[in-house]
């Protein structure tokens, strides 16, 4: 369970940090894949998973940490300064994008992060890539206005019936969900409906 270093925290949307730490030597991991991370607050120890938001993990890497004020570990990640250390444990998780072919991320809420980890590494790739939020104000945002230049297809919707065409265009792009527990179930409807019944999946639970 390594201490890692705090290497910045940069607000990226409402109530929304970009955590950016010191990869240990070692450790490898890949968008989509999360972290455990561990900390003392008040005297209590508080535990949370959190998903890699950066293209890669090489020498830094990335979560996004969406807070609320009456939460424990969020807010006090948010409040971390450059030179603290946080306890860190994985990578977990089997989604994950590795850099290979097209990639299609639909995404809410924190889901985001790891919509542009991977949206990044493919298009670094030269790979096609297309980012579905739901909702409004997606946290990122100078990051995906930096993907739409690249070549990106970025769609902010209300409602995943918007993006069924986005969804469906390249049959040979793997389609990857991040997000709460009903979204994901949402997400599945809307791509088994084109078709589409290889999803990878990610959920962060009930909301």
């Amino acid at each position: 369970m390594p201490q890692v270093t705090v290497e910045s925290v940069e607000s990226v949307g409402e109530r929304t940090v970009a955590l950016e730490l010191r990869t240990p030597d070692g450790f490898d991991a890949a968008p989509g894949q999360f972290l455990l991370v561990r900390a003392t607050v008040d005297g209590v120890e508080e535990t949370g998973y959190y998903t890699l938001s950066s293209p890669d993990a090489e020498g830094r890497m990335e979560v996004t940490v969406e807070y609320v004020p009456e939460g424990t570990l969020a807010p006090w990640l948010a409040e971390r300064s450059p030179g603290d250390t946080v306890e860190i444990e994985g990578p977990f998780g089997d989604v994950r994008y590795t850099g290979e072919g097209s990639a299609v991320v639909l995404a809410e809420g924190p889901g985001i992060g790891p919509a542009v980890g991977i949206a990044e590494r493919a298009r670094a790739g030269d790979h096609d890539a297309t980012v579905v939020f739901w909702g409004q104000d997606p946290p990122h945002r100078n990051r995906l206005d930096a993907l739409e230049a690249d070549g990106a297809t970025v769609m902010v919707v209300e409602s995943l019936d918007e993006a069924t065409d986005a969804i469906a265009a390249d049959d040979d792009a793997t389609v990857y969900v991040f997000g709460f527990e009903s979204f994901v179930r949402d997400a599945k409807t809307v791509a088994e409906a084109v078709g589409i019944d290889d999803l990878r999946a990610e959920s962060f639970g009930p909301r």
